[in-house]
């Protein structure tokens, strides 16, 4: 009996040891968790808080995001993160054009466009279709192929009906038809115009309908951040299809300017207001602001940058019926016009003076929801097809 003492002491001891050792180890574990939260948001500017882009907008029941490449997307994982982390929305950028996704007769390429879908119903993000029916870059078989009239309008249905049908419950909204008029408000030559005719605008409204019931469709144009000639002529345009029963739901005004331009918040709040009155969503889309090679200070054309973002955003959000507020791109990396600087993040990802103006505008406020037409008209109640393997990691 008292040869077992010293030993249960023992084990008194050590069980005290292991006791204290996992106390550290999990105080540890806290203080890294909390260095690694602090380090994620180091990149936001001084004073930054957690919200990102994506609270702030959701919170009013409002989208904003960008659009999106497969290529930037698969090859870069910090690109992935920032898409998840700031963006409630994205357009798909290229891979639903014709000439990408339909580049050979009876050949249709999902695979780029299902794996951004994929992506974005995982997140919880909205996804904006670009572009059924455009005036431009299709395959030389559409375009140099000896068809009759009521061939071309059956292709282009089942363009149409094809790649809307494949993504029924999945992509809530459609561009259907960009850039039909010239900024003159007449009709701009193309292959669609010169071979089916003027008609073929509400064909392709028609025909999207059909195969989705539910999706919002879209016509976008650029030039329209006021009234002018081809504002008054798209308006003309929904009037009629109002009129008809033609099933168009939404506005698109797409506008790229530059930092030595200046446009009126009053105009564009105000045709934004006379395409609300006809019952229909507005949004703004490819937005971005190049940075023009002036005599400037680079700061200051970084915040004359920022003063258009600015501008944009609060006349969307004065109107009850603009629903989003899209741009084409959200790092400098990624883009076109990378020697212009165009976008809200620098090549390194760091938030730019944009950002931050952008940021602001949306936390005003923001405890009430805004009015206004919802954008989700229908559950995503589809079953997800992955058609890719490659993992992602976000």
């Amino acid at each position: 009996m008292f040869e077992r003492f010293p030993i249960n002491r023992r084990l008194l001891y050590l069980c005290l040891f292991l006791f204290f050792m996992n106390l550290l180890l999990i105080l540890w574990v806290y203080l890294i968790s909390k260095t690694n939260e602090t380090k994620g948001t180091s990149d936001r500017g001084p004073g930054a808080k957690t919200a990102s882009l994506r609270e702030l907008a959701s919170s009013k029941s409002f989208q904003i995001g960008s659009s999106v490449r497969f290529e930037s997307f698969i090859s870069e994982r910090t690109y992935r993160q920032r898409v998840n982390q700031e963006f409630n929305m994205i357009t798909i950028a290229n891979e639903l054009k014709f000439e990408t996704i339909h580049s050979k007769p009876n050949q249709f390429d999902f695979s780029k466009a299902d794996f951004l879908v994929d992506f974005a119903m995982e997140k919880q993000i909205h996804v904006r279709g670009q572009t059924l029916i455009q005036s431009e870059a299709l395959p030389g078989w559409v375009t140099q192929g000896d068809h009759s009239k009521e061939e071309i309008k059956q292709m282009m249905k089942k363009h149409i009906q094809t790649i809307v049908s494949h993504y029924k419950g999945r992509v809530a909204t459609w561009n259907v038809v960009s850039g039909a008029f010239n900024d003159d408000g007449s009709f701009r030559d193309n292959f669609w115009l010169r071979t089916i005719g003027p008609e073929y605008i509400e064909l392709a409204f028609r025909w999207a309908h059909e195969a989705d019931p539910h999706a919002l469709l879209f016509y976008d144009d650029h030039q329209m951040e006021r009234w002018n000639a081809k504002s008054q002529t798209v308006y003309q345009m929904v009037s009629e299809f109002k009129k008809r029963s033609v099933p168009i739901h939404g506005i698109g005004i797409r506008i790229q300017t530059d930092s030595d331009q200046q446009f009126s918040s009053h105009a564009l709040s105000a045709n934004m207001n006379r395409f609300s009155n006809l019952g229909m969503q507005v949004q703004i889309i490819d937005f971005d602001v190049k940075i023009k090679n002036n005599n400037l200070p680079f700061k200051e054309n970084l915040k004359k940058q920022a003063e258009l973002y600015g501008i944009a955003l609060k006349a969307c959000l004065s109107s009850s019926h603009c629903t989003a507020f899209m741009m084409q791109g959200f790092t400098d990396k990624y883009t076109r016009q990378q020697e212009s600087f165009p976008l809200i993040f620098d090549i390194n990802y760091k938030p730019k003076p944009a950002y931050f103006t952008l940021m602001h505008i949306l936390s005003q406020n923001n405890a009430a929801s805004r009015g206004g037409t919802s954008l989700v008209r229908f559950i995503y109640a589809h079953e997800r097809r992955l058609l890719i393997s490659t993992p992602i990691v976000v």
